[in-house]
């Protein structure tokens, strides 16, 4: 009850101090004034992508841009990420703001002329280097929000903490890496984080409009192995050993009446994925075991447990029938992105301010991970879409994320600016009431 009160108390409180025109003016003039700056930024990024936890120019651009804005600057975080710290000119909140850096081995098709040339060596192969997910458009965003912020610095009632972070794609084999090792190294410590916001481009999404969800928007990433050990045999003879192959046949239909049969998907959705199975180097021999990889995706931690317990059965007992053996390795990624009910009930105001009411819509739940979740496990958090595609497009023609195609309408950042730039005053004022 005393949870409901406080959210009506804050919602009201909103409507009354909603409206800081001066301040959202100067947002607003600002956003004009540097947009084209804001663009030039994301096409060097573009043009220079960097790998997770190799984003060295990347920093030290990005750092040099916040000394010169006087913001206390933090380098080498979580590898190469960079943090800088805006102490307004009145007490309040520390709110954080995250934008992640890192490209992908993607080689780029679009005829850009800021298109990628980058080439480097990724697990023994050589790939071309690619921002396939829109991670240049976010940092060169949020340089833009401190460049607004830091003018207005006087006027602040907090402070603002900016969190450039490395490798939300993974770190590198043998690594530690993004979001998980930027809390472990205190990145919402001292001064102590309340509050942090986030966005990610969405390339199927029109551009000039923003996506939203309470609760689990995105889905927690466990990486799955199973190992089959069967009896290797000639390929003429099966009844004389006992066949890895079709066991893992077995278990991979199998693992799929976990999803269609045995979880309530009307709570939410769940996948299970087999990306990868090896075994055997003949066609008549049968192999002693066979290797499958794949992921978990799941939007709920109870869920998320009950599938993980469902799947060691599943495997084991249909490996036991046929007399193989079966082991399986669950490895929990990334948890379930969770943007705070309250929190979210609190700025969606603050969203329809800086697109419209009627660009600001309800999104269904995306089964893609993402590791701002870490940070929404320590302290409130909102993490939304901003809409990247071209208006002449249709979801079905846009390029998706993480392909050589991948597309960006650049005419979309400038909303980026103005909502995280709103977010931050917003609530630093109902923080203040």
């Amino acid at each position: 009850m005393k949870r409901i009160c406080l959210c009506l108390l804050i919602i009201v409180g909103f409507s009354t101090t909603y409206g800081d025109e001066p301040l959202k003016d100067q947002v607003d003039r600002s956003a004009d004034r540097i947009e084209s700056k804001v663009i030039q930024w994301r096409r060097h990024f573009h043009q220079y992508p960097e790998l997770s936890n190799r984003e060295f120019k990347t920093a030290e651009k990005i750092a040099e841009h916040l000394r010169q804005l006087g913001l206390d600057v933090k380098t080498g975080v979580a590898h190469t990420g960079v943090v800088g710290l805006l102490k307004g000119g009145k007490p309040g909140p520390v709110v954080g703001l995250r934008a992640d850096m890192d490209a992908l081995p993607v080689t780029e098709r679009v005829d850009l002329p800021f298109a990628s040339k980058v080439r480097t060596t990724y697990n023994g192969h050589d790939v071309g280097v690619m921002h396939a997910c829109g991670h240049d458009t976010h940092m060169a965003i949020l340089m833009g929000v401190a460049e607004i912020l830091a003018s207005m610095k006087k006027d602040l009632k907090g402070s603002v903490k900016f969190i450039f972070q490395p490798a939300e794609e993974g770190a590198p084999s043998g690594e530690q890496g993004g979001a998980r090792l930027m809390v472990q190294e205190g990145v919402l410590e001292n001064p102590k984080v309340d509050v942090i916001f986030g966005l990610h481009v969405w390339a199927t999404k029109e551009v000039g409009t923003i996506g939203y969800r309470p609760g689990g928007a995105m889905a927690a990433s466990d990486g799955l192995r199973i190992i089959v050990k069967g009896k290797q045999t000639h390929g003429s003879t099966p009844w004389t050993g006992v066949d890895p192959i079709t066991v893992s046949a077995q278990i991979i239909m199998g693992l799929q009446t976990i999803i269609s049969r045995q979880t309530e998907l009307t709570e939410d959705a769940a996948v299970i994925t087999i990306g990868s199975i090896h075994g055997g180097i003949r066609s008549n021999i049968i192999p002693d075991q066979v290797e499958m990889i794949g992921t978990i995706r799941t939007l709920d931690t109870d869920m998320q447990d009950k599938i993980h317990d469902k799947i060691r059965l599943t495997v084991t007992k249909i490996a036991e029938s046929a007399g193989a053996e079966a082991e399986v390795r669950i490895g929990k990624g990334n948890p379930v992105t969770y943007n705070d009910p309250v929190l979210t009930a609190m700025m969606l105001p603050t969203l329809q301010a800086a697109a419209g009411a009627e660009n600001v819509t309800l999104m269904n739940a995306i089964t893609g991970a993402e590791d701002f979740s870490f940070y929404e496990k320590q302290v409130p958090g909102l993490f939304f879409f901003l809409g990247g595609m071209p208006k002449d497009k249709k979801p079905e023609e846009a390029a998706p994320h993480h392909s050589p195609d991948f597309y960006i309408d650049e005419s979309g950042l400038k909303l980026g600016v103005r909502s995280l730039s709103y977010l931050v005053l917003d609530y630093m004022e109902l923080h203040d009431k």
